[in-house]
């Protein structure tokens, strides 16, 4: 099986949520059973020597894969939330996207600096959210962090690779 899998199945819907902006939206591929274990597959085979022991999945789709691939990998997971989502104690940091300003929030209890973090996100586009969640697990100091993305958008002008120069970063799919 081949990434052409996830090509042959990705959507892309045009102007949403505002003009101009191409969204991929990944839920063609969690709901079809076979992109979902080619995805799986090949993050379980990217990650099982690294010694994860938390995924930090962002909200929401970046849920999906991370709650997955942690059963896989024996870890646990931490959910980066928009605001006033967790109940207890949050650390939280703002950030810009292609189309407007958004927070997210973690538990301030959820990693500690023996862990060694996997953060999961559906896709790469700007790299606003990511690097957020980036920037909030640097505060709790783990061992390790590295960054891992089902897509990664470069096909219109997109850059946000540039944010994780110097941080071990992965991708399934370039479009």
């Amino acid at each position: 099986m081949t990434q052409q899998i996830l090509i042959d199945n990705l959507r892309c819907i045009p102007d949403f949520p505002k003009p101009g902006i191409n969204f991929r939206d990944v839920t063609t591929l969690f709901k079809n059973a076979e992109c979902l274990r080619y995805m799986l597959d090949e993050l379980e085979k990217s990650y099982k020597d690294k010694g994860i022991t938390k995924i930090v999945g962002i909200e929401s789709r970046g849920f999906v894969m991370a709650s997955a691939l942690a059963d896989r990998l024996g870890c646990g997971i931490v959910l980066a939330r928009k605001p006033g989502k967790l109940p207890g104690d949050v650390v939280k940091e703002s950030f810009s996207k292609e189309y407007g300003v958004d927070t997210i929030e973690i538990d301030t209890d959820s990693i500690t600096t023996d862990d060694v973090v996997l953060i999961h996100d559906d896709l790469l586009a700007t790299g606003g959210t990511a690097m957020a969640a980036y920037r909030l697990v640097e505060r709790f100091n783990p061992r390790k962090i590295y960054v891992n993305f089902i897509i990664e958008i470069t096909d219109e002008g997109l850059h946000g690779r540039d944010l994780f120069k110097g941080i071990e970063m992965t991708t399934l799919l370039t479009v």
